[in-house]
């Protein structure tokens, strides 16, 4: 381990008797610097993030979940690793959430399927030196060499004179001693594994089916008021005046409050209009009686249609900021005895979390204390010390709610800035802000929509030779739009000799930002849909194709040694695993019915998958999906991991299938509510076949990866069937 990378441990006694392990882990510079905010970025070098385990004189065992739980079930699996190495009966395991705390617990954000690769070794490593303290406190009590004893669900044994006793007998002794260094201390081979590897349910799930109060939205405090904030309808507005009289005089009304933000609703507070009222209802019937003057004229002409217009003119000019470049290209194509072109599009997309945002803040004294369900407390609570000028971080105090559905939208943290803003101006009362569904459907920060123009070219034997991509899609000619930005490394980057991506943006004034899976959701639908054409032309299926490019196991490095390896041994196998599965390529039986397959590696996670799919009447079904999946060496808890991907495949259906797509006129949100972007709903659930390809490589993330491939495997599969190629996201087909 580099010493840049190496975990202190600090022990303490707890108040009333018991251990208290603090442990300050050296987290990677790259992941600091990505969690974003001054702070990050200004100790990136030295930044740490903290575990910290308590055991009482009881036996209970007490581990704070560090990171935000937005249903991605981390907040059991970080704290099982911890366990495991502890050696503890996983009944004596509590699991308290940690409020935002750079200092003590270094990135907390929720995000990027980086909290399992992260925590793996660290987590074990603090669970493995608490044990090793709490055996040495042992054998000092019995006078008998550490080595003789052993441990086993929270109890430790001395065989030859058959003395046992419990963790919490030996905790407030062990509490004294000098760590150890946690390199130091060995950990459990995979066959001594307990508690890593079982399907656990989720520690929340209990209190969630029984609706106690664990979500933001479930905050309460004495003498709270409910705030609505209504802000320009087009995005980009700015206000000019508001005649809140009549507002003011509404039923239930306390407070009617104007506020001018910074003009950077990207990142800041949006100017608006907080109405405070004794309940949510009254104070969101209240908007009605404002009259609200906005100049709107900054989003004038930012429409989808108008984009779709400059996006084509754009690839028909061709050009573009070149990002990558190997081989000859042109040469290639124009020798190549087969070319092929196609355009690929997707559009904007909204997040439609379940819970809408919402954030509860008090001020008083010169402090905020803050209640949010965010993915990112830590740049939230940032953001709010320079939104109120505090003079400290301390002054804010962030604590975080389990999120009722976040896929990216709640690391941005608008909605705790504009509570926090309200609740200074009414300094001492309670505020609860709490988005309407329209507010959060039409003020999302967007997945970025897209636009491809492809060529590729192939030889007389079929090979692919060259491949280029022109990508149009939102910035400022120098910089992307969040989360608009594309991947050097896209398939069959580094596999084909002659590759060209070229990028053309243009402005827009819609907020954009992160969807579960960010840029691979939209970019392996076009990447695989037309890889899948060129098979076709070669005469081969698309896994055909793959095999053939990926070649012989080898580590590919990433471009400019930013980003993850890959491993194409890991990529093959994961592709022949589904390929065995799904009895590939036998076609199932009846009329418009077909097999699709795609392979994506994103988020360090390697997944191929194959669906089942059939058409009738302009209608799709879908019948089964076979996934096959490499995200390391173990599972850490099956129940979780088979929930992410299953969540993972109907989300990418539904983004396909429901017709989701957010549409603009002048800056304006035309959808409103789940009536006009809908949801997943249980009949296009399909049965889904998990198969996990395990590799000599620590465990990573999966609330992503698994969910690129399911959407151009959906729509070869149409092709398939059909012979209708979907070239344009949401699946539209003619009935006949």
């Amino acid at each position: 381990m580099s010493p840049d990378r190496r975990t202190f441990l600090k022990a303490s006694l707890l108040a009333g008797g018991g251990l208290a392990l603090e442990a300050f882990i050296a987290a990677p510079v790259r992941a600091m610097a990505a969690a974003g905010g001054a702070t990050a970025r200004a100790t990136a070098a030295s930044a740490e993030l903290t575990a910290f385990v308590s055991i009482a004189p009881d036996g209970i065992v007490t581990i704070a979940g560090k990171n935000p739980e937005i249903g991605q079930g981390i907040k059991t699996t970080l704290p099982m690793i911890v366990a495991d190495e502890l050696d503890c009966d996983w009944a004596q395991v509590r699991i308290v959430q940690a409020d935002a705390d750079f200092a003590r617990y270094g990135n907390q954000s929720a995000g990027g399927s980086q909290s399992t690769p992260s925590g793996w070794l660290p987590m074990r490593q603090t669970g493995a030196a608490a044990r090793a303290m709490l055996l040495q406190a042992a054998a000092q009590r019995w006078s008998v060499p550490v080595g003789e004893l052993t441990t086993s669900s929270g109890r430790i044994t001395h065989a030859a004179s058959g003395r046992t006793c419990g963790y919490g007998e030996v905790a407030s002794a062990a509490a004294q001693l000098t760590p150890p260094a946690p390199e130091s201390v060995p950990l459990k081979m995979p066959e001594q594994f307990t508690i890593i590897g079982r399907a656990i349910a989720g520690i929340d799930g209990p209190a969630v089916l029984r609706g106690e109060p664990l979500f933001g939205i479930d905050t309460r405090l004495p003498g709270m008021h409910y705030a609505v904030y209504e802000v320009a309808p087009a995005h980009g507005g700015r206000l000019v005046k508001a005649d809140i009289e009549a507002a003011k005089r509404a039923p239930g009304v306390r407070h009617v409050v104007p506020l001018v933000g910074d003009g950077n609703a990207d990142s800041g507070l949006a100017d608006g209009v907080a109405i405070v009222a004794t309940h949510w209802w009254l104070a969101n019937e209240a908007r009605a009686k404002l009259d609200v003057q906005w100049d709107l004229s900054r989003a004038k002409g930012h429409s989808t249609g108008e984009y779709r217009a400059r996006a084509a003119e754009a690839l028909g000019k061709g050009g573009g900021q070149e990002l990558r470049r190997d081989g000859d290209p042109d040469a290639a194509l124009a020798g190549a005895a087969k070319r092929l072109a196609a355009r690929y599009d997707y559009p904007f997309l909204a997040h439609g979390s379940l819970e809408p945002q919402n954030c509860t803040a008090i001020y008083q004294d010169g402090k905020v204390e803050i209640w949010a369900p965010t993915q990112s407390p830590g740049r939230g609570r940032e953001l709010t010390q320079k939104l109120l000028g505090l003079p400290a971080l301390e002054d804010v105090t962030v604590h975080v709610t389990r999120v009722g559905g976040g896929f990216g939208r709640r690391l941005m943290n608008d909605y705790m800035l504009q509570a926090a803003a309200i609740a200074k101006a009414l300094p001492g009362t309670p505020i609860q802000l709490i988005w309407s569904r329209e507010d959060d459907m039409r003020r999302d920060y967007y997945r970025p929509a897209g636009w491809h123009g492809l060529e590729a070219g192939l030889d007389a034997d079929g090979r692919l030779v060259a491949f280029t991509d022109h990508f149009v899609t939102f910035g400022d000619g120098k910089n992307t739009a969040r989360g608009a930005n594309f991947t050097l490394t896209l398939p069959p980057a580094d596999l084909v000799p002659n590759l060209r991506f070229t990028q053309t943006t243009m402005p827009t004034v819609l907020t954009t930002g992160w969807l579960r899976a960010p840029g691979s959701n939209a970019l392996c639908f076009m990447s695989q849909g037309f890889l899948d054409e060129v098979a076709h032309a070669a005469g081969k299926d698309l896994p055909a194709l793959m095999l053939e490019l990926i070649g012989e196991p080898r580590v590919i490095p990433p471009v400019g040694g930013r980003g993850a390896p890959f491993d194409t041994a890991r990529a093959r196998a994961v592709i022949e695993r589904v390929l065995e599965t799904s009895d590939w390529p036998a076609k199932p039986a009846g009329a418009a019915r077909a097999k699709g397959f795609a392979f994506y590696f994103c988020h360090l996670g390697y997944f191929a998958e194959v669906v089942d799919a059939s058409v009738a009447a302009g209608a799709v079904t879908v019948h089964k999906v076979w996934v096959a999946g490499d995200v390391g060496s173990h599972i850490i808890n099956p129940f979780g991991a088979e929930n992410q991907v299953r969540g993972s495949i109907i989300d990418g259906l539904a983004q396909a299938l429901m017709g989701q797509a957010i549409e603009v006129l002048d800056g304006i949100v035309q959808q409103s509510n789940f009536h006009d972007f809908p949801l997943a709903r249980m009949p296009i659930t399909p049965e889904i076949d998990i198969a996990w390809v395990k590799s000599d490589h620590p465990p990573t993330g999966l609330g992503e990866p698994a969910l690129p491939p399911v959407i151009p495997a959906l729509t070869n599969a149409i092709y398939a069937a059909t012979g209708t190629r979907i070239r344009s996201l949401p699946v539209k087909l003619p009935v006949v």
